[in-house]
């Protein structure tokens, strides 16, 4: 007995003793309320963060001290939709048939980190190969280093839709996939599909809506998707508590998904104001991937960077993508933050603020959307997307105060984890 209450003894000392890290940020941005507030300190004790002190504070003892008096300090900030496998190159098509998944592995653990190391401390991985599984099982071990991901695992296409992954292959090459491979053609393979998502280990379902842009296919815009296998997929995602997305350039194929019961649309490129208005109507989201419209509008001006079917979509639907989001926010359709970073290049995430403020929106509500409100899509409103005590500790600072210079978001000089710090 004697030895037992001696060892509880020395667990609750060490217990007491822990070190807690002390943040002292010269502002803070409260995303609850959308203010900017002066001279506080975050207590940081494990992976949480513990209060939030008026002043300049500093503990005792063991604690540490970070001094970020010169910064404004923010959650640490939520992408909603990046590829994380990859990312846009000339050679880019040619690798499907070269790399070896154990390639794609070790590439995405650069691109984790890069996206990390920008601040982003969060993302949710719309479609790869499965390594994005993988990758996410590796960072939340600590094997590597990168954001908490959420992933779609493989996306769910119809055949010789935007996701089918035997598009522009050769005829010996293409077979015939299926619901496992992410291939549907009725509402029984949607729900297949579905659940073959929640085997391989996925945490959300992805569709394409209608047809896309970087894809080695025609059409950019059709829709790809009856309304009964969105429902199909839609019905069978709420079973197994799954978030659902929905790329969409064309209005169309955004409607029937609409209507069908997903919850983002992402892209929304060619959304008619119809289309604004249900989606206000059913409380649908748009992800606007502006970073992504921009970026491969620049890729098409290349010559030879794109396959000509690919350039020719890119030189169309690119350059629309920041005009019709600032119309759909005018109309009070709800917006979360997403780039699509991989199309995009990784680490340049925030540049999202900025194209989304150059469209109308205000900087604070560019950043409610990339935190408070892309915390509670993916079910975390009460751990991630604000400074506030009991919510795990993903902290980020910048140089500057960001409602006076939205370029600031584009450089974190610090950035924390849970509680680890890995940029200071």
């Amino acid at each position: 007995m004697k030895r037992i209450l001696f060892l509880i003894a020395i667990f609750q000392l060490t217990i007491s003793s822990a070190q807690d890290l002390y943040l002292q940020c010269g502002n803070i941005v409260d995303t609850e309320t959308g203010k900017v507030l002066k001279e506080k300190t975050i207590v940081v004790s494990g992976n949480k963060i513990k209060s939030i002190q008026n002043g300049f504070t500093s503990g005792s003892g063991d604690d540490q001290v970070i001094d970020l008096k010169s910064k404004t300090v923010l959650p640490g900030f939520i992408d909603m939709h990046v590829h994380i496998e990859g990312e846009s190159s000339p050679s880019r098509y040619l690798e499907r048939f070269t790399k070896n998944p154990a390639d794609v592995a070790l590439q995405a653990t650069v691109y984790a980190e890069r996206t990390l190391m920008a601040g982003f401390t969060t993302v949710r991985d719309l479609g790869g190969s499965g390594v994005n599984i993988a990758l996410r099982n590796a960072i939340n071990k600590g094997t590597v280093k990168g954001p908490r991901i959420f992933t779609a695992g493989k996306t769910i296409a119809s055949t010789g839709g935007h996701g089918d992954p035997t598009n522009g292959m050769r005829e010996d090459l293409r077979g015939d996939p299926g619901p496992k491979e992410g291939v549907v053609n009725s509402p029984e393979d949607a729900k297949k599909a579905v659940r073959q998502r929640y085997k391989d280990g996925s945490d959300c379902i992805k569709i394409t809506a209608t047809g896309g842009v970087m894809s080695v296919a025609k059409n950019g815009q059709n829709p790809q998707f009856t309304i009964e296998e969105i429902k199909a997929i839609t019905a069978t995602a709420k079973d197994y508590g799954f978030l659902t997305a929905a790329h969409a350039h064309g209005d169309e194929g955004m409607r029937r998904a609409v209507l069908g019961g997903i919850k983002t649309i992402e892209h929304g490129t060619l959304m008619s104001e119809e289309t604004m208005d249900l989606m206000v109507q059913h409380n649908t989201y748009l992800v606007p991937t502006i970073s992504a419209g921009k970026a491969a509008a620049k890729m098409a001006d290349i010559p030879g960077y794109l396959p000509p079917v690919v350039a020719k979509k890119a030189r169309e639907i690119g350059p629309v993508s920041q005009v019709t989001f600032g119309k759909a926010f005018k109309k009070g359709v709800p917006i979360a933050f997403g780039t699509d970073a991989g199309v995009s290049p990784h680490g340049e995430n925030g540049k999202e603020f900025g194209f989304m403020h150059e469209a109308g929106m205000p900087i604070m509500k560019t950043i409610q959307a990339a935190t408070t409100t892309n915390a509670e899509l993916l079910g975390m409103k009460n751990e991630l997307g604000q400074l506030k005590a009991g919510f795990l500790a993903d902290i980020v600072a910048v140089d500057e105060d960001p409602t006076k210079n939205v370029a600031t978001l584009e450089k974190a000089i610090f950035v924390m984890k849970e509680g680890v710090v890995y940029k200071e």
